[in-house]
């Protein structure tokens, strides 16, 4: 039996970086995400983009106690449109770490920003993939 717990109503990724302001144009100009919140701090600026209705990227000054650590970590852009998202980056001067392929189980290609975070876009093939609760596929 699954245990009832509280409402979760919305989730943020948060990505370190030492220059808000370098990365800024990768994520509002390359990938043209909506910036939803802009957090102003004494010596410096977090931006938090929409990354879907519920979803969120957050761009954040590495303080003390914080750092910019890309080893192990992929964000992935759930998408319908791979190729649509490979267009739009590779005509805004970025470089994919390949084209899109088809895995067993997605498809997908990779992109790095400006800190060396590994980003995806992806489409599950596999039929078993349920997809997001609540909206239609």
């Amino acid at each position: 039996m699954i245990e009832k717990h509280p409402t979760i109503d919305a989730q943020a990724t948060f990505i370190y970086t030492e220059d808000v302001d370098a990365t800024t144009p990768f994520y509002s100009d390359t990938l043209g995400l909506e910036l939803a919140y802009e957090q102003v701090n004494p010596g410096a600026t977090n931006r938090f983009y929409y990354v879907g209705p519920s979803s969120f990227i957050g761009i954040c000054f590495a303080r003390p106690g914080r750092y910019v650590e890309p080893k192990g970590v992929v964000f992935t852009f759930l998408t319908s449109d791979v190729d649509g998202w490979y267009e739009r980056v590779t005509s805004r001067g970025a470089t994919p770490e390949g084209p899109p392929t088809l895995g067993k189980s997605a498809y997908a290609f990779f992109i790095r920003d400006p800190n060396g975070y590994l980003l995806e876009f992806q489409k599950f093939v596999d039929p078993a993939w349920p997809g997001p609760k609540g909206f239609d596929a």
